[in-house]
């Protein structure tokens, strides 16, 4: 299956009980984290998912869910119907024999039909197509999720990282200009990354120390300094930062805006963060305010409700 994390019937939830999850989104609130995305892995298959969205969200946190959208419950439907709530959902191709060679097993169908379900009910969505090259139909999968009403398609070509290593390594260079720049991701083991792509470059763990305490300490600044780094050294001459692999020069293939990469033209890094998607004109939060990262005129989702 086409998911960078290792994951599969044989895999576990990992070290984290769901008190150490709770105590982690504590933590977040308490350093003003506004935006926590679940992703596994399939985040589906948790037992606990449903909880955790909903604690979340009495903790004033924007809250993404990013899933393969094959097994959605009656239950968290009614769970990411909730105000607060987004999705997030990669994609591969149009055919579905393509689709299922990538993902190994008849996923298109049910994917597909809960990309239309989520539209009908309104749950803010974006999705993604991964490009893994060799003839797969990524322009025409973009189209088809178009057609479906998805407000935010993306693209992106396969990242050498994880699973989808392929003829090169893990590296810097396989990231995105914004990996360490006010996000980070935390492993079912609770080790503590720049990003969810960067599982190489550990910076503490939570069942050791505090959140905070790992995302202030010299590791973790030195680490993120390393990052930007490269970052800058790949930048282009307006300062944006530049991204591998490339969705266009200037774009981050995996924030950039709707239909970026073959069906559209660049557009710059860093306007789309994950809370964009709740801008659609028909969320409905009680306000909005504009977040620096978005003011552009790329797309119109530019603004997030205020807490």
């Amino acid at each position: 299956m086409q998911c960078y994390a290792e994951s599969g019937p044989w895999g576990d939830h990992g070290s984290m009980s769901d008190a150490d999850w709770r105590r982690v989104l504590d933590e977040a609130v308490a350093m003003d984290v506004e935006v926590v995305q679940f992703i596994g892995g399939e985040p589906t298959l948790h037992a606990g998912l449903a909880d955790f969205v909903t604690y979340a969200l009495a903790s004033e946190l924007l809250v993404e869910v990013y899933t393969n959208l094959v097994h959605v419950t009656d239950e968290l439907w009614d769970v990411f119907a909730q105000p607060g709530v987004s999705l997030a959902t990669s994609y591969y191709s149009d055919d579905p024999a393509q689709h299922a060679a990538i993902t190994r097993r008849p996923s298109h169908a049910r994917t597909k039909g809960n990309v239309a379900e989520a539209v009908r009910r309104g749950i803010p969505l974006r999705a993604g197509v991964i490009d893994l090259g060799s003839g797969q139909r990524a322009a025409q999968a973009q189209t088809e999720l178009v057609d479906l009403g998805v407000p935010a398609v993306g693209y992106d070509q396969v990242r050498q990282v994880g699973r989808g290593v392929r003829d090169q390594g893990e590296s810097v260079e396989q990231l995105c200009g914004r990996c360490g720049d006010g996000v980070a991701a935390i492993s079912p083991d609770g080790e503590v990354w720049p990003c969810v792509f960067s599982r190489w470059l550990p910076m503490g763990n939570v069942l050791d120390v505090g959140l905070a305490e790992i995302l202030s300490s010299s590791r973790a600044r030195e680490t993120v300094t390393s990052l930007q780094r490269v970052f800058q050294s790949r930048g282009t001459s307006d300062g944006a930062q530049g991204c591998q692999p490339r969705c266009s020069p200037n774009c981050n293939p995996i924030n950039c805006g709707p239909r970026c990469g073959p069906m559209t033209s660049p557009c710059a890094p860093k306007q789309c963060s994950p809370a964009d998607q709740f801008c659609s004109p028909n969320y409905p939060g009680p306000s909005r305010r504009c977040s620096p990262r978005t003011d552009s005129p790329c797309r119109p989702m530019q603004c997030r409700p205020t807490r």
